[in-house]
C-alpha cells in the first residue's frame, strides 16, 4: 500500500502569506491611486474658482476704471498726470471696499484674502508707431525720423526703427513675405526686432487703431524730444514746468520751448482719447494680472478694444 505525501506545512502557510501581501499592496496602490485623483480633482478644482472668481473682479475693476475715466470727461480740460485717474491704485484688500461692517465682509477669516491693485496710463503719453504708415504709397520719412531719435534716446541703435517701419508698412500692405500684423507692441518681435531694443523701446511706444497725437501733459521726455526734435535736456525742463502747472493748449508749451522751436498740432496735444487699464488680483496664493486698452469717446462711451491676460501663477514659484 502507496502512503500519500502532503507538502509540507510551512510552505503552504509561506505561499499564503506571499498570497496575501500582493493583495495588500494591490489594494494599497488602487487606493492611493483613486486618493491622488480625489486630491487632483479638488486642486482643479480650486484653481478654476479662484481664476473664474480673479476674472470678474478684474472686470469690475476695469468697469471702474472707465466709469473714472468718463466723469474725468465731463470736467473737460487737458488731460495730465494731476488727474483722479492717473493715481494708481496700491495693493488693498478687496472687502475694504465692500463693506466697512465686519459682518458683511470676509475679514472674518471665513474665506480667502482677496487683493487687488491696478492703474490707467495714458496710451497716447507713447509714440504711436500707427504714424508710420505710408501715405498714398509713398513712405512717411518725418515719422521715420521721429521714431529714428526715440531710438537714439531710448539707447537702441537708429537702424531699428527702419527695421519697424519696414516690418509694419508690409504687414500693413499685406505682403506674403510679412508676418502676421502686429497688434500691440510686444508682437514686433515678430518683425525680427531684437528683444533687448524691444524691451528698452516699450515705455515709448504704443500701437493703436488710429493715428494719435502725443501728449505733452504725460509723455516723458524722451518722446517729448523725438517729436518735437528737441535736445533731452530742453524736453526735461517742459516736464519739470508741467508737473508744476499742466499745459491747458499746446500753444503755451510755445514758451518753454528754446527759440525757433514751434509745436506742432497735428504731432502733439494735451488730451487723450486712448488709455490702458492695468488690473491685478491677489486671491489666495494665486496671482492674475490684466490689461486692457480701452478708447474714450466723449464723455459718455469708453469702449474696451483689447484685452488681454498677463500671467497666472503661483506665488513663490
Amino acid at each position: 500500500m502507496t502512503r500519500r505525501r502532503f507538502p509540507p506545512a510551512g510552505g503552504q502557510r509561506g505561499a499564503a502569506l506571499l498570497l496575501a501581501m500582493i493583495i495588500l499592496t494591490l489594494i494599497t496602490t488602487l487606493a492611493a491611486g483613486m486618493v491622488w485623483q480625489q486630491w487632483r480633482a479638488i486642486q482643479v478644482e480650486a484653481a478654476e474658482r479662484a481664476r473664474t472668481q480673479s476674472a470678474w473682479i478684474l472686470t469690475g475693476a476695469l468697469d471702474w476704471a472707465r466709469l473714472i475715466l468718463r466723469e474725468d470727461a465731463k470736467t473737460g480740460g487737458a488731460d495730465h498726470l494731476g488727474e483722479p485717474w492717473a493715481v494708481p491704485l496700491a495693493e488693498a484688500r478687496l472687502s475694504s471696499f465692500l463693506a466697512a461692517d465686519k459682518n458683511n465682509n470676509a475679514d472674518d477669516g471665513s474665506g480667502p484674502d482677496a487683493f487687488l491693485s491696478g492703474a490707467i496710463a495714458d496710451e497716447q503719453s507713447r509714440y504711436n508707431l500707427l504714424r508710420l504708415r505710408a501715405k498714398e504709397g509713398k513712405p512717411n520719412t518725418e515719422e521715420l525720423m521721429v521714431l529714428q531719435r526715440l531710438c537714439e534716446n531710448a539707447g537702441v541703435p537708429a537702424a531699428t526703427a527702419q527695421t519697424i517701419a519696414t516690418g509694419l508698412q508690409a504687414a500693413w500692405d499685406g505682403s506674403a513675405d510679412a508676418a502676421v500684423q502686429p497688434q500691440s507692441v510686444e508682437q514686433l518681435a515678430w518683425l525680427n526686432v531684437d528683444p533687448s531694443d524691444l524691451k528698452r523701446l516699450l515705455p515709448f511706444i504704443t500701437l493703436l487703431p488710429t493715428a494719435t497725437t502725443v501728449n505733452l501733459n504725460t509723455a516723458p521726455r524722451e518722446v517729448l524730444a523725438a517729436v518735437m526734435n528737441l535736445d533731452v535736456g530742453s524736453a526735461e525742463r517742459l516736464v519739470q514746468s508741467r508737473q508744476r502747472d499742466p499745459l491747458k493748449g499746446v500753444e503755451n508749451a510755445a514758451a518753454l520751448l528754446p527759440n525757433g522751436v514751434v509745436p506742432n498740432p497735428a504731432m502733439v496735444g494735451v488730451s487723450s482719447e486712448y488709455f490702458e487699464v492695468q488690473g491685478q488680483v491677489r486671491l489666495g496664493d494665486r496671482v492674475l494680472q490684466e490689461r486692457s486698452l480701452v478708447h474714450r469717446q466723449g464723455a459718455n462711451e469708453v469702449t474696451v478694444i483689447r484685452r488681454e491676460r498677463v500671467n497666472l501663477h503661483i506665488d513663490g514659484t
